[in-house]
């Protein structure tokens, strides 16, 4: 097959290229050898391997299972520009984030103009360009599969 044939997907029999049918699968394999250890493993962040504290806030970083999980903890007053941006040296955060927010409301700003609050049970996914900040007398605590290790560190 040429490089940009099409073929019928007999799932969706929608037509895909095979390099789209390559690509997921080594990205699929990829994800699985990632995210696999070869042994159980269990942490807790009652003990966390690394905590990096800021005003206002904290990042409580665990490495397990061949990735950083962090889980910040944000009072009331923090916000990412005034706290953290000193820190990051940049104009807005450009961390990418997935993140469970545990508890108290967190207001997000994207650099195109977007705002929504996140409360707790919700998850987002945020890309790079922006602001955030606490909402209300309620800490926020936020569970980050992306963007943790690089939280808070010092250029």
């Amino acid at each position: 097959m040429t490089e940009n044939a099409v073929t019928e997907n007999p799932v969706t029999e929608n037509p895909v290229t095979e390099n789209a049918v390559t690509e997921n699968a080594v990205t699929e394999n990829a994800v699985t050898e990632n995210a696999v250890t070869e042994k159980a493993e269990q942490k807790s962040f009652h003990t966390p391997d690394e905590t990096r504290s800021f005003d206002f806030g904290a990042v409580d970083l665990l490495s397990i299972g061949g990735s950083e999980i962090g889980r910040l903890t944000l009072r009331p007053g923090w916000r990412w520009s005034s706290h953290v941006k000193p820190l990051a040296g940049t104009e807005l955060c450009e961390a990418p984030h997935f993140q469970y927010h545990v508890q108290g409301t967190l207001h997000i700003q994207m650099a195109d103009g977007t705002e929504f609050d996140a409360r707790p049970g919700d998850v987002t996914a945020l890309p790079h360009g922006h602001d955030a900040w606490v909402v209300g007398s309620e800490p926020v605590v936020v569970v980050d599969w992306w963007g943790a290790s690089n939280y808070a560190k010092t250029q």
